[in-house]
C-alpha cells in the first residue's frame, strides 16, 4: 500500500473526502501514476495533482478511476459533485495557493491531457450547477453522498474539522432547536385554540338540533350558583324573573337562567324540582315529568315549547 503525503490543512473537507476515495481506489488498483495515466488518457503528473489535493479531477477521469477500482460510478460521481461544489466556493473567495494548479487546468507539453479538458469543463459546469440547483438538489447529493458509505476510517483519516466546520455544525443544530421549539409553539397554539372553540361549540349547543335555546355553562368549581323566584303574572301569562323565553328546549345536563327559570316554575305549579340552582338535573327532569302527564304532553322529561306553555298558564 502507498504511502501519501498529507493533504493540504486548508483543503475543503468534502475536497478531502473525494481525494480520500480516489486514493483507495489507486491503492487497490495496484497501478503506478504512468500504469494510470496509460489506462485513463489523464497524464501522471494529473494524477499526482489530483490525488495529492493539488486539483479537482475532472469528471470523467474520477469515472474512469471508478470502473478501474471497481467501485460504484454513480456513488463516486455524487462525491465529486458535492466536491466540485466546495472546489468552486473556495477558489470564489480565495486566490489558488502560490505554485498549485488551477482546478482542471490541462498541461500544454501533455498529449494526453487533451481528453482531459472535456473533463474540465464538465466539472466546471457540474460546480456552477451545484451553486444553482437550490436546496431539493443539495438534499439530493447529500443523500447519494451518505449512500456511498464514505468514512474516515484507515490510513486515510480526514484531518480534523476545522472551526469553520465546527461553526457550521453548531449552526445546524441551533436551526433544528429553533424549528422544533417552533413547532411546539404552533402546536400548542393551535391546541389551545381547538379547545376554547370546542368549549364555546358546547356552550352554545342544544339538544335536538335547537337554536332558539342560550344556555350558560355549569356553574364554576367554587360553588353552585342560585336563582331567585320572583314569580309574577304578566299578560296572563307566569314569569319568574330569570327568563322570558317561551321556546328554548331544555334537557338533562343543561345550565343555565333557562332552567332557574323552568325550575321556578314547576315549584310555583307544585312539583319539586330540588335546589333552583340552574342546572337541569334528575330532580329537575323527575318534575318536568310529573307536569308533563298532568299536562296531557308527552312525557320525555325535555322542555319545548309545549312543556313552556304549560308551565306559564
Amino acid at each position: 500500500m502507498s504511502r501519501w503525503k498529507a493533504l493540504p490543512g486548508e483543503l475543503d473537507p468534502r475536497v478531502r473526502q473525494l481525494v480520500v476515495r480516489l486514493r483507495r481506489l489507486k491503492d487497490h488498483s495496484g497501478l503506478s501514476l504512468r500504469q494510470l495515466a496509460a489506462k485513463t488518457g489523464y497524464s501522471a503528473s494529473s494524477w499526482e495533482r489530483y490525488l495529492g489535493g493539488r486539483s479537482l479531477p475532472p469528471r470523467e477521469a474520477v469515472e474512469a478511476m471508478a470502473r478501474i477500482g471497481g467501485a460504484d460510478p454513480t456513488r463516486l460521481l455524487a462525491l465529486h459533485e458535492v466536491a466540485a461544489e466546495a472546489w468552486g466556493e473556495g477558489r470564489a473567495g480565495t486566490s489558488a495557493p502560490e505554485g498549485s494548479d488551477a482546478p482542471n487546468a490541462p498541461v500544454a507539453s501533455e498529449a494526453t491531457e487533451a481528453t482531459g479538458t472535456a473533463g474540465t469543463a464538465g466539472a466546471a459546469g457540474t460546480a456552477g450547477a451545484a451553486g444553482t440547483a437550490g436546496a431539493a438538489h443539495t438534499v439530493e447529493v447529500v443523500g447519494a453522498l451518505q449512500a456511498a458509505g464514505a468514512d474516515d476510517t484507515g490510513p486515510y483519516n480526514l484531518a480534523a474539522p476545522n472551526e469553520e466546520t465546527r461553526q457550521g455544525r453548531s449552526l445546524r443544530v441551533a436551526l433544528v432547536a429553533g424549528a422544533v421549539a417552533l413547532v411546539l409553539a404552533v402546536s400548542s397554539a393551535v391546541l389551545l385554540a381547538v379547545r376554547l372553540t370546542d368549549g364555546d361549540s358546547r356552550a352554545s349547543a342544544t339538544p335536538l338540533g335547537s337554536a332558539t335555546s342560550s344556555v350558560s355553562p355549569s356553574p364554576s368549581p367554587s360553588g353552585p350558583r342560585t336563582y331567585a323566584c320572583e314569580v309574577e303574572r304578566i299578560d296572563g301569562r307566569w314569569y319568574a324573573g330569570n327568563s322570558r323565553t317561551r321556546d328554548a328546549v331544555l334537557a338533562e345536563g343543561l345550565a343555565g337562567p333557562e332552567v332557574a327559570e323552568a325550575q321556578c316554575l314547576l315549584r310555583r305549579a307544585g312539583f319539586a324540582p330540588g335546589v333552583v340552582d340552574g342546572i337541569f338535573g334528575p330532580h329537575t327532569k323527575s318534575a318536568v315529568e310529573q307536569l308533563q302527564k298532568r299536562a296531557g304532553l308527552v312525557v320525555d322529561g325535555i322542555i319545548g315549547r309545549h312543556t313552556w306553555g304549560a308551565l306559564r298558564r
